[in-house]
């Protein structure tokens, strides 16, 4: 009982000892006042802010971490932190940032999905000495864990995904890791299949928006742009659709040919189309094209346009006017925005079906006039245009990220048959 006394003060000192140095860290971040052109709806950028943190429970995130994964944070950290120290000693020049180039993502203070740290401050004392002994107990390696997350030259955050099951797993991320890299450690940490279709998926209770985040992304960009007071979460989820435009090219590119047809198109003529349009000089984006119902600003107001696919953008053509290139007007461009697809729109903003879709800058985390929302006439329409969407924005990364996708889960088949093989013939 005194045992479990003393491990409680423990905690508890160091709680204490984080609450002080999120409080300062925090208090500054309230001297951040947005740019007064600032459209309503976006929260300021970290690379805009002086410093932006929220925190929730620093310590509790950490003891959330298995041990094995603690463990492997502390020996990372604890090497960073002597390549620092080497470097200082010959006098190297070291990339050092300022107190007024700290930032730290912002994180959801009910749900925890992410936990973010601060960047070191310009003073060489940053590195600090390695401890003379082992930490041995949990509460000793999340302290040492802590201290050197706070001299780390690399944004890191803890991060908890959801599985579809609402059980969840705390991964430790960092802003040179992508999407895959993320994926990988699931397929690890879950032993689950190693399928192409496993994705990383951000939802948004607010917007009552989700989106299968690409495996080239950085995660650690992303959570950057949530607001302080977020309820977004992450899930770890099978999205049959991720890659659909490569399994079945023929819906996107034959689209206006006869479902029925779609049953005769052989695996020669599909490999035939992704060569043509993905393997090519330059990306062939679908020639999509078709109505759909447009929400107006600030109303539950739908209304029918017709609306065409480009590779820059989506157009749609002006009332009396043609379909022709230059009677088209421009309805959004695709660098800035990402699509996110809506749930449940009919009773939120009585959309005409329940197959809505929005575009919006990544920036924007609550309902803004600068979002464009979009409905189908049917979930195939929906299909059509949601990929198509994302093959004309990201179409030549997101194919190469399909074929290592393939590649890795094909290995994987193979190193498993030959454990089966080699496991029945053993006595």
């Amino acid at each position: 009982m005194l045992q479990s006394v003393k491990e409680a003060d423990k905690m508890d000192n160091i709680d204490a000892m984080f609450s002080d140095l999120l409080e300062e860290i925090d208090n500054l971040s309230q001297s951040v006042i947005p740019a007064a052109n600032t459209p309503e709806g976006f929260p300021v950028p970290l690379s805009e802010s002086a410093v932006s943190v929220s925190f929730t429970d620093l310590n509790e995130s950490l003891n959330e971490l298995e041990d094995q994964d603690l463990d492997a944070l502390v020996i990372e950290l604890q090497s960073q932190s002597t390549t620092l120290e080497m470097r200082l000693n010959a006098d190297q020049p070291t990339c050092i940032l300022t107190d007024n180039q700290i930032a730290t993502s912002a994180l959801t203070p009910g749900s925890d999905s992410a936990a973010a740290f601060p960047a070191p401050s310009n003073t060489a004392e940053s590195s600090g000495g390695l401890h003379t002994s082992e930490p041995q107990t949990k509460a000793e390696k999340l302290k040492l864990a802590l201290k050197k997350l706070n001299e780390a030259k690399v944004r890191k955050l803890v991060v908890k995904v959801m599985m579809s099951d609402e059980s969840s797993k705390i991964l430790m991320v960092d802003d040179r890791q992508m999407v895959r890299e993320l994926l990988d450690t699931l397929f690890e940490k879950t032993h689950c299949d190693r399928s192409i279709s496993w994705s990383l998926c951000e939802t948004n209770p607010e917007l009552q928006t989700e989106r299968g985040i690409e495996d080239h992304e950085c995660l650690v960009e992303l959570l950057s742009v949530w607001t302080r007071h977020s309820e977004n979460k992450l899930y770890f989820l099978l999205r049959p659709q991720k890659y659909v435009m490569f399994t079945d090219p023929h819906l996107f590119y034959m689209w206006k040919k006869n479902k029925e047809h779609f049953s005769e198109v052989s695996v020669q003529a599909k490999e035939l189309l992704l060569k043509e349009n993905f393997e090519g000089s330059a990306l062939i984006v679908p020639d999509l094209e078709g109505m759909l119902y447009l929400k107006e600003d600030g109303k539950k107001v739908w209304k029918p346009r017709y609306f065409l696919l480009r590779a820059s953008g989506i157009y749609f053509v002006p009332k009396g006017k043609t379909k022709i290139s230059s009677d088209l007007a421009c309805f959004v461009h695709f660098e800035n925005v990402n699509i996110y697809t809506a749930v449940n729109y009919q009773q939120k903003y009585r959309a005409p079906t329940d197959f809505c879709f929005i575009l919006k800058h990544p920036l924007i985390q609550k309902e803004s006039h600068y979002i464009k929302f979009l409905c189908c006439d049917n979930e195939h329409t929906l299909l059509l245009w949601v990929n198509s969407i994302r093959i004309a924005k990201y179409g030549t990364i997101m194919y190469k990220s399909y074929q290592a996708a393939k590649e890795r889960a094909a290995t994987l088949h193979t190193l498993n048959d030959y454990k089966d093989r080699y496991n029945s013939h053993v006595p």
